[in-house]
C-alpha cells in the first residue's frame, strides 16, 4: 500500500520539475489488459498454441520464425496488432497526459512497448522515442531497401486457437517478398531502425533544452533493462528526479528519488489525488 509520505514526496517531484519524461516498460499496459509475457508461463498462458508446442517468446519472436513458420509468427504478431488496435489507453495515460500539458519544457516518452498505446492516447507522435520499434510499421523480411511503411491497410485474420494466420501476410511493395513488423525482434540483424533514429534524435535534441526533468517511469523490470537504463541516463547526466512505478521492482537508488509499489492506474490516481488534495487546501 502506498504512503502518505511517498505520495507527498512523489508529488513535490512532480511539482519542481519543468519537464516532464514518461519512461514505460511493458508493465505500463497491464492494466489496459496488455499481456506483458512475464516469464514462459506468463507467455504461454496468453498464447495456448505456442505453450501446447514449448515454443517461447525469445523463440517466435525472431526473424528466423518468420522464414521457418511464416503463419505461424505472423499468426502471434498479427493477433497482437489486432489487440494493440483495440485496446483503450487506461486511466493512467490521461493522467499522464495531464501533467505533461502543464510542464513549461514541456515533455516525453521514452518505451520499449511496441504497442503504440501513447499515440492512442492522443500525445505527440513527435515526442515519442519507440527504442524497439512498432507493430504499427512494417519492413521488407530480406530488407531489399530502406523503406519503411505503414501497416494500416493490413487486416490480419488470425486462427488464435492454433495461432496461425490465415489470410495473406503483407508483402513489400518493392520486391513482392513478405514483410515483417518493424521491430527490434530476438537474434534481428535486419532491424530497419532509422525511424526510431530520427525518434532518438529529436528525443536527443529536447533533453538539450531542460534543466529539471522528472522521469516517471512505469512498468520498467530489470530482466531486459533499456528503459531503467535510459532512466538512469536522465538522472545521472541531466540532473533528473526519478520516480518509479512497479508493482515488483520499485526500488531506487538516490535519496531524492522514490519508488512506488504498485501498478500504473494505481500509483497515478493516487498521485493525482494527493496533488489535487495540496492544491485545494492552499
Amino acid at each position: 500500500m502506498l504512503t502518505i509520505s511517498q505520495l507527498n514526496h512523489a508529488v513535490d517531484l512532480l511539482e519542481q520539475s519543468d519537464s516532464l519524461i514518461i519512461a514505460a516498460g511493458a508493465g505500463m499496459g497491464v492494466d489496459s489488459g496488455l499481456p506483458d509475457f512475464r516469464g514462459t508461463e506468463g507467455f504461454w498462458k496468453a498464447y495456448p498454441a505456442l505453450g501446447a508446442q514449448k515454443i517461447a517468446f525469445h523463440e517466435i519472436a525472431t526473424p528466423a520464425a518468420f522464414r521457418r513458420r511464416a503463419q505461424q509468427a505472423w499468426g502471434f504478431y498479427g493477433h497482437r496488432l489486432n489487440l494493440y488496435r483495440n485496446t483503450v489507453p487506461h486511466e493512467g495515460f490521461r493522467v499522464l497526459h495531464q501533467w505533461a500539458a502543464t510542464k513549461a519544457a514541456g515533455y516525453s516518452i521514452f518505451t520499449s512497448n511496441v504497442d503504440g498505446q501513447f499515440q492512442l492516447a492522443g500525445f505527440d507522435p513527435q515526442r515519442i522515442n519507440e527504442c524497439h520499434g512498432s507493430i504499427h510499421q512494417l519492413q521488407c523480411m530480406l530488407p531489399c531497401s530502406e523503406t519503411i511503411w505503414s501497416a494500416q491497410q493490413f487486416q490480419p485474420v488470425v486462427d488464435t486457437v492454433n495461432c496461425r494466420l490465415e489470410n495473406t501476410a503483407p508483402t513489400c511493395p518493392r520486391c513482392g517478398g513478405m514483410a515483417r513488423p518493424n521491430i527490434l525482434m530476438f537474434e534481428d540483424w535486419h532491424w530497419l531502425d532509422h525511424h526510431q533514429e530520427q525518434q532518438a534524435d529529436r528525443q536527443q535534441r529536447w533533453l538539450q533544452t531542460i534543466s529539471r526533468p522528472l522521469v516517471i517511469e512505469i512498468g520498467a523490470g530489470t530482466a531486459i533493462p533499456t528503459v531503467r537504463h535510459f532512466s538512469n541516463k536522465i538522472v545521472q547526466q541531466y540532473g533528473g528526479r526519478l520516480i518509479r512505478i512497479n508493482v515488483r521492482e520499485p526500488m531506487v537508488s538516490g535519496k531524492a528519488d522514490i519508488g512506488l509499489a504498485a501498478g500504473a492506474v494505481e500509483a497515478l490516481r493516487a498521485l493525482e489525488l494527493t496533488l489535487e488534495a495540496r492544491r485545494n487546501s492552499i
